[in-house]
């Protein structure tokens, strides 16, 4: 049974996702996956950036059409995890960001969501009809590799930018 749901964000869960974005700060931890919540001013201004991300029309200059979810737990409510889902790829995002990028917060780190949210996630691109998905994570983010690995990614090849290395891996959907 899945210990998971993936939800689109509402003012509803305005208290939760702020809190999620205190954690993160508090723990100078990388909030990837979150639709740029780390630099919002305020809930507001994030949310509405997030619903002007869903449509092609409506994207920010610069950037892809995307779907954040919210991972919540099936069992308390907690808000776990985020991740999102790019439409499609520009240049930057074939060699760095890939389709997905995703988060958990550290309190729950280590306990397989991460790899359950990316496994919601691929059922997601499924229906946007995205059926070869990229994925890259930084080459020392080795439980980031292993999620991509537990959901069948394919390593493609490492890109070096600096002393920054990314790791390219490919998921095909049946």
């Amino acid at each position: 049974m899945s210990k998971l749901k993936l939800v689109l964000p509402t003012p509803e869960y305005k208290e939760k996702i702020m809190d999620y974005k205190r954690e993160f700060l508090e723990n100078g931890d990388s909030m990837d996956g979150t639709a740029g919540l780390k630099d919002a001013e305020s809930f507001e201004k994030w949310y509405t950036a997030f619903c002007n991300n869903l449509k092609e029309e409506t994207v920010a200059k610069g950037l892809v059409p995307a779907t954040t979810y919210l991972a919540i737990s099936t069992e308390d409510g907690r808000l776990i995890g985020m991740i999102d889902i790019r439409h499609r790829l520009n240049d930057y995002l074939l060699s760095f960001g890939g389709h997905i990028g995703y988060s958990v917060r550290k309190s729950e780190r280590q306990k397989g969501y991460a790899t359950e949210m990316l496994a919601l996630a691929l059922k997601e691109c499924i229906k946007l009809d995205i059926n070869k998905v990229l994925i890259t994570c930084n080459k020392e983010n080795i439980g980031s590799a292993k999620t991509i690995l537990n959901n069948n990614g394919k390593f493609e090849n490492e890109i070096v930018e600096g002393s920054r290395i990314t790791q390219r891996y490919w998921i095909t959907l049946d």
